[in-house]
């Protein structure tokens, strides 16, 4: 069986997404699974090894009916045997239809009639079993299973070779990414804790673990973070990995990773990685699974900076 998604979304949507296409892998396992993404999300399928091809394709962009017919064109001619997609607009239904693919997997609503099977759509859950709902279309009705990741020994090595230059070896390590991306920012969205505070928390687990090494991940667009991190006299080294992969098998190392919700939380998350990540605009629950390893702390407003330092203390240390 050959069979297509489209999962539009970040990096973050694509991580929520591994449960869904590991059980479809699980329960067709000579199944060929490509996804359509946006181009922003094409690392994440680094970390997945149940997809077998990835192709770029931006949903939120003003594109024409050529680049519409351009994508139709491209799928029709690989004769898939069923699709999924998470887009719920009746044009998404009637662009599944137009594909000619048989089986028609998508969540009820105005587009249904495009469906050749319609999937009830739960909102009030975690994202990630959202998701996974679509394999009810295909018979499968399982609970969600936590995300997972597969690391290549590529970035396995390099992970093992950061971890030497910053002599952590044989040792574990406190994980910190206090960044956000530029995308977040445009949009408004308050992700990024102010540095005096993520300070208070670092000094107060230095002074209860000091002998716990702190690694601050350094992104594309947190320089200024670590720059303003460095005047707080903290003891801590940097890492710059230069792909989803080789992030990922940093976190993967790590006893505890302290992020706001991001991409590098979800990596985490996927890892198993014992997680406390800060949350401003949207719930934990949606973004989380219901595990103790992961603790998500809502913000009152929006703004995820109004979190008390002390809480995250309190809730790193059990109290």
């Amino acid at each position: 069986m050959r069979i297509l998604a489209l999962v539009p979304g970040g990096i973050g949507d694509q991580i929520l997404f591994f449960p869904t296409v590991a059980d479809l892998k699980k329960y067709y396992p000579q199944a060929q699974i490509d996804v359509v993404v946006e181009p922003r999300a094409v690392g994440a399928y680094r970390v997945c090894a149940e997809v077998d091809q990835v192709f770029p394709f931006d949903f939120k962009d003003r594109n024409s009916l050529a680049d519409w017919g351009n994508l139709l064109g491209s799928i029709r001619e690989r004769e898939y045997e069923a699709v999924l997609s998470l887009g719920q607009r009746s044009l998404v239904g009637l662009f599944l239809w137009l594909t000619g693919i048989p089986k028609r997997v998508g969540y009820a609503g105005r587009g249904k009639i495009f469906l050749t099977d319609a999937v009830p759509l739960n909102r009030e859950q975690y994202a990630g079993a959202l998701y996974h709902d679509l394999l009810q279309g295909f018979g499968i009705n399982t609970p969600c299973p936590n995300p997972k990741l597969t690391l290549a020994r590529q970035d396995l090595d390099w992970a093992t070779a950061e971890q030497q230059r910053l002599g952590l070896a044989g040792q574990g390590y406190l994980v910190l990414h206090g960044g956000s991306s530029t995308l977040a920012k445009l949009k408004g969205l308050q992700k990024v804790y102010p540095v005096e505070k993520w300070a208070i928390v670092l000094r107060s687990i230095r002074e209860q673990r000091p002998s716990l090494p702190f690694v601050v991940v350094q992104g594309p667009d947190d320089a200024e973070f670590v720059a303003e991190l460095r005047k707080s006299n903290l003891d801590f080294q940097v890492v710059q990995p230069p792909d989803i992969g080789k992030l990922a098998a940093i976190i993967a190392g790590a006893d505890l990773m302290l992020c706001t919700d991001s991409a590098p939380m979800h990596l985490a998350v996927a890892s198993g990685t014992r997680t406390i990540a800060l949350f401003g605009p949207f719930e934990p629950a949606k973004l989380l699974p219901a595990d103790d390893r992961f603790i998500g702390i809502k913000a009152e407003g929006v703004d995820v900076a109004t979190v008390p330092p002390q809480e995250i203390i309190d809730r790193l240390f059990g109290r």
